[in-house]
């Protein structure tokens, strides 16, 4: 028996998924990639037990979070500009779900990492407040704390947006 049987065909099927969560908790293409990398040869490295009778997609998402957090703790991330980009032709505006998305995007990068995590998990993802903790690793307490933490902060950052 192979040691990686089944390894590629998860890979194939759930890293578009994966990705989007890299993206959303690192705000990064770049970095996603990176991060989703990292974490799918932690996958790989652990794949014989996982297949077995772990969840390797809940593995790798909660590799995912524990990644992004450890990487914005280790390093400055850099943030995107305050200021949206110029128009194309003066006195032009700009597309209104593009500011919303750039808006969206500042916002959440002002986050701290776990906030973030929350935010992406619960509301992204749609997890319930026991799944996100159990992600995690915080309590369902902690997830509540932070999700209100973190969405009184979006509201303070980008106001004519709506948050649950």
């Amino acid at each position: 028996m192979d040691r990686y049987e089944g390894f590629h065909e998860f890979v194939r099927t759930r890293q578009q998924s994966l990705m989007r969560t890299a993206y959303l908790l690192t705000g990064n293409p770049h970095l996603a990639e990176d991060l989703l990398q990292t974490v799918l040869t932690r996958v790989a490295s652990h794949w014989t037990k996982l297949a077995k009778g772990g969840n390797p997609e809940a593995y790798a998402r909660k590799a995912l979070v524990n990644q992004a957090i450890s990487w914005r703790r280790r390093k400055q991330v850099e943030l995107p500009g305050a200021e949206l980009p110029e128009t194309a032709e003066p006195g032009q505006p700009h597309d209104e779900a593009t500011v919303r998305r750039l808006t969206l995007r500042h916002a959440l990068a002002k986050l701290t990492s776990k906030q973030r995590a929350v935010i992406v998990l619960r509301f992204y993802e749609d997890r319930s407040e026991l799944e996100t903790a159990q992600l995690m690793g915080i309590s369902v307490g902690t997830v509540k704390s932070q999700t209100s933490y973190a969405l009184s902060k979006l509201r303070a950052l980008a106001p004519n947006e709506v948050y649950r």
